[in-house]
């Protein structure tokens, strides 16, 4: 049997894109600055798979017989969010980027979604989605009025107090969101922001609900389910692709939850597809900043690593990357316009194989239909020829102290 696996480490990008500038992102590099930030990293793990062999990170030197082939991939779409970051990992290029409201909404949006859900908004700015309810969560507790807001991101949070608006009913009201803001304004995510507790002292909780579009075009996924495969998502997964392309589904809340789940689908499922976002980098020490929580994060992440490992099975193709970036050292706390790791293994395919820039992220939507023999086209080119050993071939694990 062969499987694919996809482990998508939310924001962790390695280095500044061309055109960063553009996006307001030049020197932007999420791994490595962080790592100068924090005195290096200590990832011992992905070090062995070949993570400092892509590009230098303090702490992370290059391995002498890398577990894994790696590289960089350039984003071809216009933009740098989660949904055009994952839909080009699918195998979908996206021309033209969401929009944006730096400004706030206009009221050609706000005062017809204030008219469905007969109340008045508040907020309507872009702002941290921590800072906002810190500064107008005691007013939306007084007057129940929803909290919107916005990033650098093409997004429309709506932030809640669970005991003001209960988490359905902000659902609801998500929905209704997610139904008028069409054409220009086909904005990539509406998110349900739910949080609890007593001024001076808000917490989000994990019951966030992002309300995608669905994709433009099909993607390898769905592709994989016309011809009898089963995908199963882990994380945030199913939201992102509307739940197109998706058989079954584990929508966990945290890294932890996300890597436990990974781990057992792994072991246990008989799915062709295993596709997991792990967004705690992203949502909670990316934008806000945080070096040493994402240190931490990124520490954690790979002490578990082994275990994602040691359930690999002699047909599974593993693959990490990421999804954009989001450097907590920059003033900014939106996504960077940045490359994505690469590092691809699994028993039969070959390790130390240096992949190179690729040009766009759906060389994995690409290399995912050639490893598992799905009819699909896509602008991706697959990477699989490279990494694919022969039944002569002595693959090297051992001497890179990587064990399936």
């Amino acid at each position: 049997m062969k499987r694919a696996i996809i482990i998508v480490l939310d924001s962790v990008g390695i280095g500044e894109m061309p055109d960063a500038a553009a996006y307001g992102d030049a020197g932007s590099n999420t791994l490595g600055n962080l790592a100068e930030a924090c005195g290096g990293l200590n990832l011992p793990n992905l070090q062995r798979l070949g993570l400092g062999n892509i590009r230098p990170i303090t702490g992370v030197p290059p391995a002498k017989h890398p577990g894994a082939s790696y590289g960089i991939m350039a984003e071809a779409s216009a933009g740098k969010d989660t949904t055009t970051g994952h839909w080009e990992i699918a195998g979908i290029v996206t021309e033209k980027a969401f929009p944006l409201y730096p400004d706030g909404f206009p009221p050609e949006i706000i005062e017809p979604f204030e008219d469905a859900i007969d109340r008045k908004v508040i907020g309507n700015k872009a702002s941290s989605g921590t800072e906002i309810i810190k500064e107008l969560g005691e007013i939306h507790v007084k007057t129940g009025s929803p909290i919107v807001y916005t990033s650098g991101d093409s997004v429309f949070q709506i932030a809640a107090h669970e005991e003001v608006i209960p988490v359905e009913e902000l659902y609801r009201i998500c929905r209704i969101a997610r139904r008028q803001l069409k054409g220009k304004h086909n904005i990539a995510r509406i998110i349900a922001r739910p949080f609890v507790g007593k001024s001076g002292n808000f917490t989000r909780t994990e019951n966030r609900e992002d309300f995608s579009l669905k994709p433009h075009h099909p993607t390898v996924l769905d592709a994989a389910i016309e011809q009898g495969k089963r995908v199963f998502g882990i994380g945030k997964i199913i939201d992102i692709f509307a739940g197109k392309g998706i058989s079954d589904s584990n929508h966990t809340g945290n890294n932890k939850a996300g890597i436990t789940e990974t781990i057992r689908a792994i072991r246990e499922s008989d799915d062709d597809i295993i596709f997991t976002n792990l967004v705690d980098f992203d949502m909670l020490w990316g934008h806000r900043n945080d070096t040493e929580g994402y240190r931490k994060s990124l520490e954690e992440f790979d002490h578990r690593l082994p275990e994602i490992l040691g359930g690999i099975k002699p047909g599974d193709l593993l693959m990490l990357t990421a999804d954009h970036g989001c450097d907590p050292t920059t003033p900014s706390t939106d996504h960077s316009r940045e490359y994505v790791p690469l590092l691809a293994c699994g028993p039969s395919f070959k390790n130390g194989m240096d992949l190179g820039i690729r040009k766009s992220f759906a060389d994995i939507a690409a290399t995912i239909a050639e490893h598992l023999s799905i009819a699909y086209k896509t602008v991706g080119t697959s990477f699989l020829p490279d990494i694919i050993r022969s039944g002569t071939e002595r693959n090297e694990q051992m001497e890179s102290g990587i064990k399936f």
